[in-house]
């Protein structure tokens, strides 16, 4: 067995390789960007604790998930931006039918570029067609309570209960601990 000898090459001597970004990998379309967007949602819900189902037939929502105390119905939508430093996120489906509280019964929208979740009551939205969000101020948002809000559905009913989901809990925060999830109270 003969073994060269061979000197260290520089890193300044080495070609760039690009290095993949599974986020970019294969995305060349609404549908394909949609999947990713649902894998995200579906790994992050999980790993707070939600059981998380698909629907097997069509539905106007993407998914159901468990807080042990009750399921909900989710519609997750997202966008990558717009110029002014906004987000624009659809809240209709198929034929821009605009969802209902018989549809679903929150809309999840994520905006891929700040890693920003929202989670918004349909009773919030009903009858329009599109939200906007602006994570960097502009203005004062009125969905900026909703940002990373996962406690609207992790929260028990009853207003001490013990919860097995892992999210900050809304009724928690704050100088003085709440009776209940403002948020709920917004519903």
């Amino acid at each position: 067995m003969q073994i060269e000898n061979r000197e260290p090459v520089e890193a300044a001597a080495k070609p760039f390789e690009p290095r993949f970004d599974i986020h970019a990998l294969g995305v060349d379309s609404p549908r394909n960007k949609g999947d990713i967007v649902e894998a995200k949602f579906l790994a992050k819900a999980s790993s707070m604790g939600f059981g998380v189902a698909r629907p097997w037939s069509v539905e106007r929502y993407d998914f159901i998930l468990d807080s042990g105390y009750g399921f909900w119905r989710v519609q997750v939508k997202s966008n990558r931006g717009l110029p002014r430093g906004g987000y624009m996120v659809k809240v209709s489906g198929y034929k821009r039918v605009a969802y209902t509280e018989h549809d679903i019964d929150f809309l999840v929208a994520y905006l891929p570029p700040e890693d920003l979740w929202y989670i918004v009551p349909i009773k919030k939205f009903i009858g329009t067609h599109t939200l906007f969000f602006f994570p960097h101020g502009r203005g004062t948002s009125r969905w900026e309570k909703y940002r990373e809000a996962w406690c609207q559905m992790a929260c028990p009913h009853d207003e001490n209960g013990p919860s097995k989901i892992v999210t900050p809990r809304c009724c928690d925060k704050g100088p003085t601990r709440l009776p209940i999830c403002p948020l709920k109270l917004l519903r």
